[in-house]
């Protein structure tokens, strides 16, 4: 199993790079998954989508609709795009696991706007 060690802490991902264990994300977990995504920078706005991502995942586990996301934490509907250019990317940097199928299912509904 891949380590990302980043500080003073070590990160369990599994092979495609998504955290392995939910529970052991927190803001300085986010930082490493962002780095390693090349996201230099985890402002209030990309933590709040953050944030609000595992609270959608954790109650429906399924990615939840963007404008959806944006519309619930205050910011313009393409917040996620704005931010993270791939939703995939904050998923994962949100330490929520590899979707699988998903992806492929988010890439065909996304240019509808779903």
């Amino acid at each position: 199993m891949p380590v990302i060690e980043y500080s003073d802490i070590k990160i369990n991902v599994d092979d495609y790079g998504y955290l392995v264990n939910f529970e052991d994300w927190n803001d300085k977990v986010a930082c490493a998954l962002a780095e390693q995504s090349g996201i230099e920078e985890l402002t209030k706005d990309r933590m709040d989508i953050l944030k609000f991502m595992r609270s959608y995942y954790s109650e429906h586990k399924f990615f939840p609709i963007l404008r959806y996301v944006c519309k619930n934490v205050d910011q313009p509907r393409s917040c996620v795009t704005d931010k993270f250019i791939e939703p995939i990317v904050a998923w994962k940097i949100a330490g929520l696991p590899y979707p699988g199928d998903e992806v492929e299912l988010m890439k065909k509904w996304e240019p509808l706007g779903f």
